[in-house]
């Protein structure tokens, strides 16, 4: 059999995950809650959304699968 050698190269694929959802907050302000959001919840990947504040406090619901966009892909 004849195979051609190929020559591979290296591509860098920038890429994003968007994970949609919402938090449901309790709290006195809409300020109060975006602060809330941004200190207290947070997403890694590999494990899953998380909050460090107390259960009564917060709920939210997010899509298990993320929106995947591919922005560029350049050759390295």
């Amino acid at each position: 059999m004849n195979f051609k050698i190929m020559k591979k190269k290296v591509y860098r694929v920038r890429t994003q995950y968007i994970f949609d959802g919402v938090f449901d907050v309790v709290t006195e302000s809409k300020e109060d809650a975006r602060k809330k959001v941004l200190q207290n919840c947070g997403l890694v990947m590999g494990g899953s959304i998380h909050s460090t504040l107390p259960d009564d406090e917060i709920n939210w619901v997010f899509d298990r699968h993320p929106n995947k966009r591919i922005d560029r892909i350049m050759k390295v």
